[in-house]
């Protein structure tokens, strides 16, 4: 028997649902780009002074177009991660603007290097399913920023990628880029590699640039991730439940115009909600009722049947501390057991704004534990304790038993040495052994088997792009001999 929890009983999902369709109907919602409105309006949708009123029947049939799962694909072809039912995968946490320097303990401006390295240790780890654009390249110009993080994170891993863009013209970039390494257009829309996060804006309002990619994404046929961010007490209703329900619509809104511009097309419900610190006007995504938002809004996709992705396994803390561990244990912990299928945020300190490739290791020992509790209790013999009882009566002596040796590395998780169970007063602290373990895997990594040509393509695109607003060298990229070769 798999563990799950759930918050919400079925007559508050039912209140909760109801109270979303009627915001999309009225106050409405701001939709940006005249596109989008277009296509709500073309499916039934009221427009008056720039409001989109979107009426429930136009919202229950987009819902009904919507896939119930589907696939993102490593490099090789084959299915890495499954969005759909109880599935859990993790992944890390992204966009951060700064990064832990473990040398001086303090954040610094995050470099392509920095990412490079990320993607490199992530890559090591199997408790991640896919990796994510988790750092934004100080090194690299702005304008360019979001195919930047791609473009090293397709150099430097065969994972899937959970990705995101912040402009029509660079998520062009990107799928391009995405086409390119998967053998183009068509190949990128069977076998997706990455998935894309899109943002409202709270309350109820989809920007012009928002709402532009979702279209845009849809018509591509790369996955959609809703990252719906009410701010509860700010830029949302106080309570827990009112958040809910204005996640719910703004998701739901995002929804109706991804299906109107390609039906069919897959989208996850999502989101990075928060409760807004009274006390210290901060969002904090350590605190446990930024965790119940969280599992509150994937409970209501799930009960329409759709993926689910959440942001947890993020800290607060600005250090790896008591805190930071307790904060983001915590919330893998309860993201597994709601069956999330994609947790974002680990790797995360400072409300989101520093990444720790060393606190992304810890994570990881989170997570494998939370892994292991998915599992559950497995019956592994014709009888649970008779036959062992019969082999040694009372005397207590289980080691000696063939079941014992047969058995113990599928009943228990084995931590790596950033766990200490070896009652050695004397073994290196935390940060010691964090740093090893860092050490470690760095040095076991070896950079992906990659076509000539498509490496080629790859930087054709960048190099274009890149020139484009005067950036002559690629940080953080290492170019093959063979790249010479390339224009």
């Amino acid at each position: 028997m798999r563990p799950k929890l759930e918050l919400l009983d079925h007559a508050l999902v039912t209140r909760i649902l109801e109270e979303a369709f009627a915001l999309l109907s009225s106050p409405g919602v701001k939709v940006g780009t005249p596109a989008a409105r277009d296509l709500l309006a073309s499916g039934g949708a009221r427009i008056q002074d720039g409001i989109v009123h979107i009426p429930e029947p136009l919202v229950r049939r987009a819902l009904e177009s919507v896939p119930r799962e589907f696939f993102l694909y490593d490099r090789a072809g084959q299915a890495a991660v499954h969005y759909g039912g109880d599935d859990v995968h993790f992944d890390p946490g992204s966009s951060c603007l700064n990064i832990l320097d473990a040398d001086i303990q303090q954040p610094r401006p995050a470099q392509a290097a920095d990412l490079q390295r990320m993607v490199q240790v992530t890559e090591m780890l199997p408790q991640y399913a896919a990796q994510s654009t988790a750092m934004v390249c100080n090194d690299v110009p702005s304008e360019i920023g979001d195919w930047y993080r791609l473009l090293v994170v397709l150099w430097y891993s065969n994972k899937p990628i959970v990705t995101g863009a912040f402009s029509v013209p660079t998520l062009r970039t990107m799928i391009a880029l995405l086409a390119a390494d998967s053998g183009g257009h068509e190949a990128l829309k069977k076998k997706p590699r990455a998935i894309f996060d899109v943002c409202p804006s709270p309350p109820l309002n989809w920007s012009e640039f928002a709402s532009q990619n979702l279209i845009e994404l849809a018509r591509a046929g790369v996955p959609a991730e809703l990252i719906s961010m009410p701010l509860a007490g700010a830029t949302a209703p106080v309570t827990l439940a009112g958040s809910i329900v204005q996640h719910a619509a703004e998701s739901l809104a995002g929804i109706t115009i991804h299906q109107l511009a390609n039906p069919g097309a897959p989208i996850v419900w999502g989101g990075a909600p928060a409760i807004f610190d009274m006390s210290s006007g901060n969002a904090p995504m350590g605190a446990i009722e930024t965790a119940m938002l969280d599992l509150g809004c994937a409970q209501i996709g799930k009960s329409l049947g759709l993926p689910t992705h959440a942001y947890l396994v993020a800290s607060d803390a600005h250090l790896i501390d008591a805190q930071a561990g307790v904060e983001s244990g915590m919330s893998a912990l309860l993201g597994a057991l709601a069956g999330i299928n994609m947790i974002s945020g680990a790797g995360m300190l400072d409300f989101l704004a520093c990444h720790s490739i060393e606190k992304l290791v810890i994570d990881a020992e989170a997570i494998a534990s939370a892994q292991r509790l998915l599992e559950g209790v497995v019956p592994r013999a014709d009888t649970l304790a008779l036959g062992m009882f019969a082999q040694i009566g009372l005397s207590g002596d289980f080691l000696k038993l063939k079941e014992t040796r047969a058995l113990f590395r599928k009943e228990q998780h084995f931590p790596t040495s950033i766990t200490d169970r070896s009652g050695d007063s004397n073994t290196p602290n935390l940060h010691s052994r964090t740093r090893q373990r860092v050490r470690e895997l760095l040095e076991n990594y070896q950079r992906p088997s990659i076509a000539p040509e498509v490496e080629e393509a790859l930087l054709a695109i960048a190099r274009r792009e890149a020139r484009s607003v005067g950036l002559e060298q690629l940080p953080g990229i290492a170019e093959p001999e063979h790249a010479s070769a390339v224009s």
